[in-house]
């Protein structure tokens, strides 16, 4: 859908500012892309088009652990439905706090998160996370791991529906003949593909993914990638997910949030936040293989980088 700016020059067209506090439309696409999930609403007053599909609104986000230096400040933003976003930035700049308050399993010291115009003030099963651990009950087989999760969104479903919806989330991440094997009997790569189908198969409107990847080894991460992004087009699940790894964000994200850290200058402490937001103009029909022979890729993948080696501190 990116298919008009992907063949031209990328200096400076995928790069957008960090939204204020207070703002909670996305930054608005490059001049000549196809807007995308839901269709934009033209801004009579100032001529720009700003989604109406906004699935999630994070608004003024600030959390302090200790008083008068909160570890990030002022964060805003949005996910559409159907949108997928990456958060990449140093360890310590509160990606995972950031994480765990969308998921409800944490607070912030200030400002508010909406779903669906309701506030998130605690966990629900409309948001479905993936941790870096699997996170698996050891006593439990694949199938009963997965029928735990599915029973307890669905707890009028009866055994024969309960075993069709685990069964189909397990065939979609490639593990139907190892169902009714227990965690221990499993690879790292295996756990953290039951991991990804017990999220996907409560149906969540949301998928929070806490850099699910990391402990794998490259093949096997490069593999479930691939799997991750197909169920992602099949299903049209909404994600927000951290990671460190520039190439996976690339492969992955609509749009990538570029946090920095906070950071003692010569006028006091500033605070980490989202210092900005990068659209990523490739195709969207991109495929891990070919991902480095697509015009713009390196343009982006180095301006991501340049970004985290020399200008992630906030200032």
């Amino acid at each position: 859908m990116w298919s008009e700016i992907s063949a031209r020059p990328l200096t400076a067209p995928f790069v957008t500012t960090a939204p204020t506090l207070g703002t909670s439309c996305p930054p608005c696409p490059p001049e000549g892309a196809d807007p995308s999930w839901g269709g934009p609403a033209p801004d009579p007053l100032h001529g720009k088009t700003h989604n109406v599909d906004a699935l999630l609104k994070i608004e003024g986000l600030s959390k302090a652990f200790v008083p008068a230096r909160p570890v990030f400040a002022d964060v805003s933003f949005t996910l559409e439905r159907g949108e997928f976003v990456c958060i990449i930035g140093h360890s310590g700049c509160g990606k995972t706090t950031i994480l765990n308050v969308l998921a409800g399993l944490d607070s912030a010291s200030s400002g508010n998160v909406f779903m669906d115009g309701r506030e998130v003030v605690g966990p629900s099963l409309e948001r479905g996370v993936v941790f870096q651990s699997h996170a698996l009950l050891p006593w439990l087989t694949v199938r009963q791991n997965i029928g735990f999760a599915v029973k307890s969104r669905w707890p009028d479903w009866g055994k024969a529906e309960v075993n069709a919806q685990v069964e189909k989330f397990v065939a979609m991440v490639g593990l139907s003949a190892a169902i009714d094997k227990k965690p221990a009997q499993l690879s790292g790569g295996m756990k953290q593909r039951v991991g990804i189908a017990r999220a996907f198969s409560i149906s969540p409107k949301m998928l929070l993914l806490d850099e699910p990847f990391g402990a794998l080894d490259a093949l096997t991460r490069g593999t479930i990638q691939d799997e991750l992004m197909g169920i992602v087009r099949q299903t049209q699940q909404t994600v927000f997910m951290i990671t460190h790894d520039v190439d996976e964000a690339i492969l992955l994200a609509d749009r990538i949030l570029l946090m920095s850290n906070g950071n003692e200058s010569a006028a006091g402490y500033v605070p980490g936040g989202i210092a900005e937001v990068v659209l990523n103009p490739l195709p969207r029909d991109r495929v891990r293989a070919s991902l480095h022979h697509l015009d713009g890729y390196y343009e982006l993948r180095n301006h991501i980088v340049d970004f985290l080696v020399s200008r992630a501190i906030a200032h």
